[in-house]
């Protein structure tokens, strides 16, 4: 059964049916869940609602009472994912930013963001049809603004008072710098991984030092 390449809206890939009860909730998770686990096993090319339904032990008929196709899953997957991003944006607003070092700041920051990547299943994968699928690229361009505003802020509040299209620029350059080097980090292991945080946390405190107030 082939997936229809129409480019679709946000409408569209709505759950037929929003889970309102707690069984149907409970099912659509378990949709998801299994989606993702199936992303991590075959890959996004070779993941199809066939496969999906099975895995789950229902019929695909089924499975589109819930979910039109398997770009609807996905864009519930993804954006199942901003809202983790989006809470731990929210816990590093409540943080103490002004009174905190900045070496401190930027490794807790950088060990909340590195949690809401492992937390997620086949998440090289997600983020890849996020940017690369039509159906899911509007999730891609809510993470960008959401992750750039937000650190725009915490910029702010560190005493880097530039224009908000510079510190806009500072946030830009962060979010491509840690979003690519977490993809990579979540694969990796043990001394290996401890070693690319190291240096993503030097980057990140070289690069937001150059900003700082001291320095002008």
């Amino acid at each position: 059964m082939t997936e229809n390449r129409r480019v679709k809206t946000a409408q569209d890939l709505a759950p037929r049916n929003a889970p309102v009860q707690g069984r149907s909730k409970l099912r659509s998770k378990q949709i998801i869940d299994v989606t993702g686990e199936l992303l991590e096993r075959v890959g996004l090319d070779d993941l199809n609602t066939i496969l999906i339904a099975k895995e789950v032990g229902i019929s695909v008929g089924s499975l589109y009472h819930y979910f039109p196709n398997k770009h609807a899953i996905l864009y519930a997957m993804g954006s199942r994912w901003l809202e983790t991003v989006e809470a731990a944006l929210d816990e590093i607003g409540r943080w103490p930013i002004e009174d905190l070092p900045m070496e401190t700041l930027v490794v807790q920051m950088l060990g909340l963001k590195l949690k809401t990547y492992k937390q997620q299943k086949a998440i090289l994968t997600l983020v890849q049809a996020m940017f690369s699928v039509p159906e899911l690229r509007e999730l891609d361009e809510q993470h960008d603004e959401l992750e750039i505003s937000r650190m725009a802020e915490v910029f702010k509040r560190m005493g880097i008072n530039r224009h908000l299209r510079e510190r806009e620029r500072l946030a830009r350059l962060y979010l491509e710098v840690t979003h690519s080097v977490m993809l990579v980090v979540v694969n990796q292991k043990g001394d290996r991984a401890k070693r690319t945080l190291a240096d993503l946390k030097m980057i990140i405190c070289n690069l937001l030092a150059q900003h700082s107030p001291q320095n002008h």
